[in-house]
């Protein structure tokens, strides 16, 4: 009997995989349901002895058992978009079902927590730290600087929380880990647990993930004798995008209000409940079981400068190859754009990429020399951020892009602080009015209302965008969080890049 592999992967299923399953099912074959390889454009994809038949639909189903398909695209790891990754996090991607624990254990499982088990706190800690890796949720902070606080910290109880809560746009490999491979990231906050004397843990979901919620509940459950006396609950957010920010995070977790608290004191000293806490992105725990198991210094001769290992970088927008592309930190962002992600699907001119999501700046072809690296990025006044890339093609707008970006804090602050709950709403007013004196037609999202009080002034159009570029100083330096903080972000380099789209 043939055996056919189809993801069930929520972005398969929403483009047919289901139907596609059913019908080799129908004609006889014997179908398993498997992680995602990927290769998101290639979807609903299916795996053959090997080979992969994609995009495929029900109607498909007949030539490719007969022989004589033209959807094949031969062996699937022999797929220039498979064969040019480097593999750590998501060596298991398209190979295993992600809730059988047989498959997990045979492809490498809990070898990671039995390693450090075997070699203590103090030295899982310590291979964690001379691996080099960082924070992968955008901060790119130290992790194993971050274990050791908490583990330093004196406290009757300790937290692991993991920050689920995938908000960015062009961002979903915390996703594709929770859907195709949920043990590895209950191992590798097992590992955080015992490395720093936690005996309970939080993975924190946004709502708008009910396929990854499901398979992490179902992956707690089926795993809870592995990793005992550690406890994972899962716990699901209500929707707000600045909960992507620890520590507002935190406070939905507790039950309040999702918004900002001022920092000293940390998380890792006064996080949880007031307790010395880890908050740690998906990826950053999902890498933690490939160094255990691998060891430190395998991990750390992958990468480029202070960012070392892997990045699971994520391709979407106006691009040919969209998928998740996993490679060591160094890839310059023209070979991700135009060589992997196959330049933009609509055949026009690459105008801008966003780089780190909403809050990340637009870099235009001129900036494709750039390595992959959170410090040439930030020399470069952008940022990696969850390694999301949104392409756009010369037909893009930068400066509604630009108004996008502030209309998007105004909508998401939680409030907190002054310069981005006040400064949002006057850079959307500020920016339609250079948009309106650039002679651009009127947005159809509604300006946000002026103040009732606010004095009509007249302005030329430099003074209004030297008056937006004051604000956005502003925003950067006095917000509490990185939401009003990195929102400048986009709007600068739109008005750096492409003056012209502003009437400059």
């Amino acid at each position: 009997m043939t055996l056919v592999r189809i993801s069930d992967d929520a972005l398969a299923i929403a483009c047919g995989a289901d139907e596609v399953a059913d019908a080799f099912a129908k004609a006889g074959c014997t179908v398993e349901r498997v992680s995602s390889w990927g290769m998101h454009w290639l979807e609903p994809l299916a795996e053959i002895d090997g080979e992969g038949f994609g995009p495929l639909n029900a109607a498909d189903v007949a030539a490719v058992l007969a022989g004589d398909s033209d959807k094949s695209i031969g062996r699937i790891e022999d797929h220039p978009f498979i064969a040019k990754q480097q593999r750590f996090t998501f060596a298991r991607a398209g190979k295993t079902r992600p809730l059988s624990l047989d498959d997990y254990a045979e492809h490498g499982g809990w070898l990671g927590l039995a390693k450090a088990r075997e070699i203590g706190a103090a030295a899982t800690i310590a291979r964690v730290t001379e691996s080099g890796l960082r924070g992968r949720g955008g901060a790119g902070f130290p992790a194993g600087i971050k274990w050791n606080t908490v583990a330093g910290a004196v406290a009757d109880h300790k937290y692991i929380v993991c920050n689920a809560d995938e908000g960015d746009s062009a961002t979903f490999a915390d996703r594709m880990v929770m859907e195709g491979d949920p043990f590895m990231l209950i191992e590798g906050m097992a590992i955080a647990a015992l490395a720093v004397g936690a005996h309970m843990g939080y993975v924190y979901i946004r709502s708008e993930y009910p396929h990854a919620i499901a398979k992490m509940e179902a992956a707690v459950r089926a795993s809870a004798h592995i990793v005992a006396p550690f406890v994972i609950e899962v716990r699901t957010g209500a929707g707000a995008y600045v909960c992507g920010e620890e520590t507002s995070l935190l406070n939905s977790l507790e039950g309040k209000r999702g918004e900002v608290r001022a920092k000293p004191p940390l998380p890792a000293l006064e996080g949880l409940f007031g307790k010395p806490t880890v908050v740690n992105n998906v990826l950053t725990l999902a890498a933690v079981p490939w160094i255990m198991a691998n060891g430190a210094q395998a991990y750390a001769a992958v990468g480029l400068g202070r960012s070392r290992g892997t990045m699971p970088i994520q391709l979407a927008g106006n691009v040919k190859h969209g998928g998740l592309f996993e490679v060591g930190f160094g890839v310059t962002l023209g070979e991700l754009v135009m060589t992997i992600g196959g330049g933009t699907a609509s055949g026009r001119p690459v105008r801008a990429v966003q780089v780190g999501g909403p809050l990340g700046a637009y870099h235009p072809p001129a900036e494709f020399h750039l390595p992959f690296d959170y410090e040439a990025f930030a020399a470069n006044d952008g940022l990696i951020g969850h390694a999301g890339l949104t392409v756009f093609d010369d037909t893009a707008d930068m400066s509604a892009q630009a108004r996008f970006a502030m209309n998007f804090c105004a909508v998401e602050s939680c409030g907190k602080c002054t310069p981005c709950r006040i400064g949002s709403t006057r850079g959307v007013e500020l920016i339609d009015r250079i948009r309106a004196r650039a002679g651009r037609a009127p947005d159809k999202v509604e300006a946000l209302p002026q103040m009732h009080n606010a004095r009509k002034v007249e302005r030329s159009l430099g003074d209004e965008i030297t008056l937006l570029e004051d604000l956005c100083e502003t925003m950067k330096f006095g917000s509490l969080c990185a939401l009003g903080g990195f929102t400048p972000y986009p709007v600068l380099s739109a008005l750096r890049h492409w003056p012209e789209d502003f009437g400059a």
